[in-house]
């Protein structure tokens, strides 16, 4: 996968907060340290889903309505 694909990045992500919620429901939110690790990487792969979209929605933008000047 690419960081820079949306579709991708935000497929991770989803199934990042799948295991959240799986290891909330089965109480693995008691072991803190493998919660603390699940909670950065959804912090940097929701990070990485908002630069990869903006980046998205910039080329788009830049293929319809031509480079920004000024």
């Amino acid at each position: 996968m690419e960081i820079d694909d949306p579709a991708g990045v935000r497929e991770q992500l989803e199934l990042l907060r799948i295991e959240h919620d799986l290891a909330v429901s089965i109480g693995l939110d008691s072991d803190r340290g493998y919660m603390a690790d699940l909670e950065r990487q959804l912090e940097i792969w929701e990070a990485a889903w908002v630069g990869a979209r903006v980046a998205q929605l910039a080329v788009m933008r830049a293929r319809t309505r031509g480079r920004l000047q000024g």
